[in-house]
């Protein structure tokens, strides 16, 4: 089967509303009842005057739609719908990547979207798409807000993501990124446990040539790594238990971060004061089932993880990481 995206205006409103009516028809009622379902032929050519929309077609037939609505510097994303019998084979998940070159190669900072919580697993969905809710703007700075009945979620551009399909691969990755590092660079990591936080770490450490075994710092919440190569050392420090970042002056350690590598596991809202500038690196088990818009098997045996990366301040202007 080919899938493929054409970028669409008002000409495609009758198209796109056919796919709009069946897939939010197919949702479970809600109250109120989803304002896509008011829709008109007209409406929607409206909408797509300004900046147009996206259809996705699978072997030549329309199967997805969206409407893209640009607002300042955020792309919105509008009556994103995929025909209910044509989820699973990856379309929706294909159409946000579409939409996100889309919008950053116009110089749009993020994508945002309007969900409902009364369907937990569309809300799962766009998580699972790098979209944040207002749980994460208190960890993340990302701007989100709460409206009922719905809640707007948003995803930055500069944002790099990375499909590791298994510890190794994970392992290949922290490879990789030491690649880039220098002396006084900061990651920030975070994820459920058992994310494979420690396995980016191990990599890492390999990638930077680092003496001993690199393993969770859980019970001494910080370990230095001295280098073997005459690199940077690596600091790997577990922030679970610190109340404050600043906490780390207290840890009496033997190096001066300033001439290492310092990563900080669980260091969302806490890490940022040790550095304006850091990688922000968050790991996701992808599970096989990716919720309604999109059930996606993954290999026998494997056990994936999605990385979202996002490189945050000066030091990281003009740095390539899409070879990550």
């Amino acid at each position: 089967m080919t899938l493929d995206f054409e970028r669409v205006g008002p000409e495609a409103a009758a198209e796109m509303l056919g796919i709009v009516r069946t897939a939010f028809s197919a949702r479970p009622p809600l109250d109120p009842p989803a304002d896509a379902l008011g829709e008109t032929e007209g409406s929607l050519k409206e909408r797509l005057s300004g900046f147009g929309g996206v259809l996705a077609r699978l072997d030549g037939v329309a199967v997805g739609a969206v409407v893209m609505d640009p607002a300042d510097s955020t792309m919105w994303l509008r009556r994103f719908a995929v025909l209910p019998d044509q989820q699973g084979h990856g379309v929706a998940h294909k159409m946000v990547t579409y939409a996100a070159g889309i919008a950053r190669s116009q110089g749009f900072d993020d994508l945002a979207v309007i969900a409902r919580p009364e369907l937990p697993e569309t809300l799962r969905f766009w998580e699972r798409q790098g979209f944040r809710n207002q749980h994460s703007r208190r960890q993340h700075g990302r701007e989100v807000s709460r409206e009922a009945p719905a809640v707007r979620l948003h995803r930055p551009l500069n944002e790099h993501v990375v499909e590791a399909l298994d510890a190794d691969a994970m392992s290949e990755l922290g490879r990789r990124v030491a690649g880039l590092l220098a002396a006084g660079d900061v990651l920030v990591l975070s994820g459920g446990l058992g994310a494979g936080k420690t396995t980016f770490t191990k990599g890492l450490g390999a990638g930077l040539g680092v003496r001993g075994e690199v393993t969770s710092p859980t019970f001494v919440i910080a370990r230095v790594h001295p280098s073997t190569v005459g690199g940077p050392e690596l600091v790997h420090v577990d922030a679970y238990r610190l109340g404050g970042i600043d906490e780390l002056d207290d840890l009496d350690l033997d190096t001066d971060l300033d001439d290492a590598v310092t990563v900080v596991e669980w260091g969302e809202g806490l890490a940022e004061g040790l550095s304006e500038s850091r990688l922000e690196i968050r790991i996701v088990r992808a599970e096989a089932d990716e919720g309604p818009l999109d059930r996606v098997e993954s290999p026998a045996g494997a056990d994936p993880r999605r990385v979202e990366i996002v490189p945050v301040g000066t030091r990281w202007r003009g740095v390539d990481l899409s070879a990550l």
